[in-house]
């Protein structure tokens, strides 16, 4: 297994680079928070390296805080290294996403759940789509996320939605708008990071953030930010072509190698699917569950 896993991630990772190296698409960040990011909340909590290049949130009794990207995008690709709260993390959350911040919201959430030390952490994952989500998965993640920097990415485009943890997808969502599943397509949003105190985060909330053990730190690094800026026409970012690479065919479905570690992850990760949660949707699944995931 580990042989087939390490095979499988270094010919995905030559296999991207490869694709990114001929698509001519140009990076819309500099790779410096102070210039692509505003602080939301909190700027006391907001730790920035001189040079730019490293960010850490600090939650304690007083506050939790977050920063957001100054620009929006309709779709691309978003990566950003980040090391999450070590020690006793228990009622944390860690949240790395994009909203579009309206009323009926479409959003694209990767959510760090702390837990007491020695337990796992959770990495839950949702989508919103005008205005509805109630679509968490959740898994346990294959590495210890306290101890080093790992790549998390959304890949969005006008076909799927693909949360990768270091290149490996981890979910995918379909866009099936065609057959009356909604699929954020005309929002444009922006990218946000945040850590604050979810009193339901740790076991529904059963055990509580123990402020004696704070503060607590996450550090961000390593973002790239290759979208498209939000200009007042969709049509601009859904047309196909050199500049918006995402929307090529060849990233409008899963590879086979993709295939095979989705599988992997979902086989021996995945704690929590809400398409196989019939008790919470009375045998009434939503729809994209009984349809395509790739």
């Amino acid at each position: 297994m580990k042989n087939f896993y390490t095979a499988l991630i270094f010919f995905i990772g030559f296999v991207s680079f490869s694709l990114f190296q001929d698509s001519a698409a140009s990076v819309v960040s500099t790779g410096n928070f102070n210039k692509d990011f505003f602080v939301i909340w909190s700027p006391n909590h907001v730790n920035t390296s001189a040079d730019g290049r490293t960010r850490s949130l600090k939650l304690d009794q007083e506050s939790g805080t977050g920063f957001s990207s100054n620009q929006m995008f309709l779709f691309g690709q978003n990566d950003m290294q980040i090391k999450l709260v070590p020690g006793d993390s228990a009622g944390t959350v860690v949240a790395y996403y994009l909203t579009s911040d309206q009323p009926k919201r479409d959003e694209v959430d990767f959510e760090f759940l702390g837990n007491v030390a020695g337990q796992p952490y959770i990495l839950q994952t949702n989508v919103f789509a005008d205005g509805t989500g109630e679509r968490e998965e959740r898994i346990h993640l294959w590495f210890d996320p306290t101890k080093n920097f790992h790549t998390y990415s959304v890949l969005w485009n006008i076909n799927q939605i693909v949360f990768m943890v270091d290149t490996i997808p981890v979910r995918v969502y379909r866009n099936h708008a065609d057959k009356g599943v909604p699929f954020p397509m005309w929002q444009p949003m922006s990218l946000k990071s945040t850590l604050w105190n979810g009193t339901w985060a740790t076991r529904g909330g059963q055990d509580k953030i123990d402020w004696t053990k704070g503060p607590f730190v996450a550090s961000f690094r390593n973002y790239k930010i290759d979208a498209c800026v939000w200009k007042g026409d969709p049509k601009i970012c859904s047309a196909a072509g050199p500049g918006n690479w995402w929307n090529q065919n060849r990233f409008s479905t899963l590879t086979p190698a993709q295939i095979r570690l989705f599988k992997w992850v979902r086989k021996n990760y995945m704690i929590y699917d809400y398409c196989q949660d019939t008790q919470r949707f009375h045998n009434n699944l939503p729809r994209e569950c009984s349809l395509p995931r790739y």
